[in-house]
């Protein structure tokens, strides 16, 4: 009962903080302000503590959100590939998000944010594992406001669901032909090392960190997956079949459409955590326009890519509709934050229109992309890295350099890492095996061993 009193009492108070409290306090405030020596008596007697645990309640949530989002891309890729490689792409997204969190706890997330360990000052830092437990002194310092408005452990969780998401655009970009050894190695490094090296630039307090803004991730995560991607796709090479000798491109059509949607649906809903919980805290001016700003620019890139599509291919494309939503919220993550309602519906359409033509020309210098991955996330990541400096105050300049330097430093380093795994385990299946699939080839095991069709079989 006493606790339930308490936890009334918190809401209570967070909704009081609404006014002028939730902001800031004065100096006055700050002066009369009870000190505290351990968590308790933070809990206890600090007048910040119920806003406080509002604040780290959303971020936990939000975390929550992420995570659902890895079931969305599952789903995604799924649908937009081959019944015969359906376990296949599900057995490397379980891979993905377990390894993800776990590599980020033992090295990444203290080499994203290192504070002053620095090894190449705003360049590098080399990791560490997360702190194992905190008492006295050190308690007060990581679990209370003292850190900021969430504690250490709610932002370790919040930062580890993002970690996972680079390796899983790559994922989708190799499906259907790259060897599964390969993609685990390959996604790992590129998860332990890559991924926290370009974070640490902006977020962890690095050399982009002033006047570049990236709020939740357009570059540091989306365009850092696609060209991370690119680089693979470029090594690995088409699957078979898709470009014929005589120069026609032959479609691939994915075996689930209502599976692919679902996916999309469940990545709309996660990345009103993505975006929402990049506010860090649950302020409510904040939180509310990012959650405005995510939704509009999500819906108009699915109709401008849907309208883009339909006009170009004469008939409207459902997985162009659901891919321009993607593209649309990639577009407005780096800006959600200060890119005004009415101006992210106009990244949103562009991001929609950009996504449509970047497919087809991909497909025309015959780069095969199964899920559209490089042009959503890396080509649409670069979009809405630059909207920022057009529409939301920010430097176009610095924009340019931080997403170019991203991108760049991405495909150089998967480049280089799936060179390497090309040279001494070779990273693409057999001929053989591609054309049975892999989840026989890889795994002895198929998804819908009653209802496969004969044609994927086949071909």
């Amino acid at each position: 009962m006493r606790k339930l009193t308490l936890f009334a009492f918190a809401i209570a108070c967070s909704f009081a903080a609404l006014g002028p409290i939730a902001n800031s306090a004065t100096a006055e405030e700050v002066a009369e302000a009870p000190s505290f020596t351990t968590v308790e008596e933070f809990q206890s007697v600090s007048l910040e503590y119920p806003k406080f645990m509002v604040d780290n309640l959303w971020i936990l949530i939000a975390a929550g959100l992420v995570f659902i989002m890895h079931l969305g891309f599952s789903a995604v890729e799924t649908g937009l590939t081959r019944s015969k490689n359906t376990v296949n792409i599900l057995f490397k997204n379980v891979f993905i998000i377990c390894m993800g969190v776990l590599a980020y706890a033992i090295w990444g997330f203290n080499a994203m944010y290192p504070g002053d360990g620095w090894s190449i000052g705003g360049i590098f830092a080399f990791g560490s594992p997360i702190a194992n437990s905190f008492d006295g002194e050190a308690a007060v310092a990581n679990l209370t406001n003292q850190y900021a408005d969430y504690t250490y452990w709610a932002d370790f969780i919040f930062q580890a669901m993002f970690a996972a998401t680079a390796a899983t655009i790559v994922s989708g970009a190799v499906a259907e032909r790259i060897k599964l050894s390969a993609f685990i190695i390959g996604a790992t490094i590129i998860v332990l090392i890559g991924y926290p090296i370009t974070g640490s630039w902006e977020w962890g307090g690095g050399w982009l960190s002033e006047p570049f803004a990236d709020f939740a991730g357009s570059s540091l995560v989306h365009a850092f997956g696609g060209f991370a991607a690119l680089a693979a796709v470029l090594i690995l090479g088409p699957r078979k079949g898709k470009f014929q000798a005589n120069g026609k491109i032959k479609p691939i059509p994915g075996h689930s459409m209502p599976l692919a949607a679902i996916g999309v649906f469940l990545l709309f809903f996660g990345w009103f955590g993505f975006n929402g919980g990049s506010v860090l805290s649950a302020d409510p001016a904040g939180v509310s326009l990012v959650f405005v700003t995510t939704t509009l620019a999500g819906c108009a890139g699915g109709l401008g890519a849907a309208f883009t599509s339909w006009i170009l291919q004469k008939k409207p494309d459902l997985s162009m509709a659901l891919n321009g939503i993607l593209a649309g919220l990639v577009g407005i993550t780096a800006g959600a934050d200060v890119i005004a309602p009415l101006q992210s519906v106009i990244v949103g359409l562009i991001a929609g229109f950009i996504v449509v033509v970047s497919v087809i020309f991909f497909d025309k210098i015959k780069i095969d992309d199964p899920v559209g991955a490089i042009s959503v996330h890396g080509v649409c990541g670069i979009w809405g890295t630059l909207a920022v400096g057009i529409f939301g105050g920010g430097s176009f300049f610095w924009q340019l350099i931080g997403t170019l330097s991203i991108s760049a430093f991405a495909f150089i380093f998967s480049f280089i890492v799936f060179s390497i795994l090309k040279a001494i385990m070779g990273i693409r299946v057999s001929e053989e095996e591609e054309d049975q699939g892999l989840d026989i080839g890889e795994h002895g095991l198929e998804a819908y061993p009653d209802f496969q069709p004969a044609s994927d079989r086949l071909s």
